[in-house]
């Protein structure tokens, strides 16, 4: 069984990819994603992360229902004690921002949801210009000493906002976010290169980047004159280029050399650049391609580094 890490300064020991639930309450209702969480379980993985907006998009849904779906299955299989959950607030149309009063509702609506006392690591889903971080971080740190937050983290921040969450922190003696989650992948390297990992390195802390697939596009399931079924197909139309096709014929030739899957390459790429991925999976055997933890050579990282430029 594949080793577990521990998030840089935390306590939280993790299966070294995190199981996105933006699926669940999507494109794949409770049986499917029972299956799915089954497998990632099954395999040694403990590290869900959802948000209480996923998934309010979709049409005749609330929101919320991917949290009420892992909160149900956490229930049957009795585990919450085993999993590591991260949860979001801030882009629920029904409870935006990170206003200090929005942030304990909107936690309350989430632990109800999850059906548990707690949340293992809690996001602000997007930055609020409009709310002090004094404010935001205040209230957070109000809901760790309550127990009903043990870590906080940002998703969507720039490496200006960061640098200034944790110098508010550091000065209040708040909380601070420990970790960043952006988008970030082969195909999606800008403005996360440039701009947030010179902060994540400054600060130690730990990018778990979302998109870690392309929304798909790095499975290989896409090829040039391919039509593929998919809710998320119309998001890949711009990596359908002479760069895409590209860098989705080396990740052919390194997962063939490491006879795994080119979503294990694509991940393993992250793994190399000090990221732990986010990966979501509809079914079981979408699981399976993205459970394998490949560490690739240098030689095999910079002709990634090198055809994804």
């Amino acid at each position: 069984m594949t080793s577990r890490i521990t998030l840089v300064n935390t306590n939280l020991s993790v299966y070294p990819l995190c199981l996105g639930g933006n699926v669940f309450g999507w494109s794949a209702n409770q049986e499917e994603s029972f299956a799915v969480l089954d497998a990632y379980f099954k395999a040694g993985g403990n590290f869900i992360d959802t948000a209480d907006v996923y998934s309010e998009w979709k049409p005749g849904n609330q929101g919320g229902e991917s949290e009420t779906i892992l909160g149900n299955w956490m229930k049957a299989r009795g585990n919450r004690h085993e999993i590591v959950i991260a949860t979001k607030v801030a882009k629920y149309s029904k409870q935006p921002g990170l206003s200090a009063v929005n942030i304990k509702e909107a936690l309350d609506g989430s632990l109800r949801r999850l059906q548990s006392d707690h949340i293992d690591l809690y996001y602000s889903h997007e930055d609020d210009a409009k709310t002090p971080l004094e404010e935001t971080l205040g209230s957070y740190n109000e809901v760790i000493s309550a127990g009903k937050v043990h870590l906080i983290a940002a998703s969507n921040y720039s490496g200006a906002r960061l640098k200034e969450a944790a110098a508010v922190s550091a000065a209040n003696n708040f909380a601070s976010y420990v970790a960043v989650q952006n988008r970030y992948n082969l195909m999606d390297r800008l403005p996360f290169e440039a701009d947030v990992a010179p902060a994540v390195n400054d600060l130690g802390i730990t990018s778990l980047p979302y998109y870690g697939l392309a929304r798909g596009f790095l499975t290989g399931k896409y090829r040039p004159g391919v039509t593929v079924e998919s809710a998320r197909a119309g998001g890949v139309v711009d990596y359908q280029t002479e760069r895409g096709w590209a860098v989705v014929a080396k990740l052919d030739e390194i997962a063939k050399d490491l006879n795994t899957t080119l979503s294990a390459v694509a991940l393993g790429w992250l793994r190399g650049h000090g990221s732990v991925p986010i990966a979501s999976a509809r079914t079981v055997a979408q699981v399976k391609e993205i459970l394998p933890i490949v560490e690739l050579s240098q030689t095999q990282l910079a002709d990634l580094d090198s055809v994804s430029a």
